[in-house]
């Protein structure tokens, strides 16, 4: 339902969670543009910037540290924790299926991770799975980052066009879809 109990709510509405997340950016955006004016007063006062014994902005940070703030600068967090668990695919979905099903992309807008199979059995296997393993990423990523798991066509060998070749065949013996 919408706030004014006229019917329901849109669904391009952003939740709650990413309410949040854009007003913590926000809020953090503008305590360091405070922070950076006041340094730079001190500064000028001081008569321009100088080295010393404690920490200012200009001191090396650790690259860890460095990657973590562009990535929260920029707003990349979910495409970020998404590529994570791409990289601990095996450990998500089990050996046996990470042999033969692998992630291709994650788009962002739709919330959806394409997988690709590469047989029709483990297509299906994988479907089967798809509600529990939604519920598994979301617990990792945060409530409603995978809203849909897409499984791909098993990739086959290069069609052979030729005598043997039935009229209306749609290429090898593999019967997805």
């Amino acid at each position: 339902m919408s706030t004014d109990g006229s019917g329901p709510a849109p669904a391009d509405e952003p939740s709650g969670v990413d309410l949040a997340r854009v007003a913590l950016r926000a809020a953090r955006e503008a305590a360091r543009a405070r922070g950076d004016a006041a340094q730079q007063r001190k500064q000028a006062r001081r008569g321009g910037l100088r080295s010393g014994a404690r920490a200012d902005g200009r001191d090396p940070m650790a690259l860890g540290s460095a990657i973590n703030r562009l990535i929260t600068e920029r707003g990349w967090e979910t495409p970020a924790a998404v590529g994570g668990v791409m990289g601990r695919w095996p450990e998500i979905v089990g050996a046996d299926l990470a042999k033969h099903c692998v992630p291709q992309r994650y788009d962002e807008d739709e919330r959806v991770l394409v997988v690709q199979c590469d047989s029709t059995a483990w297509a299906t296997q994988l479907r089967h799975l798809a509600p529990a393993l939604v519920a598994r990423l979301n617990e990792d990523l945060g409530h409603g980052t995978v809203r849909l798991i897409k499984v791909l066509n098993p990739g086959g060998p290069p069609r052979r066009y030729g005598p043997l070749r039935a009229p209306g065949s749609t290429g090898p013996g593999d019967t997805y879809g």
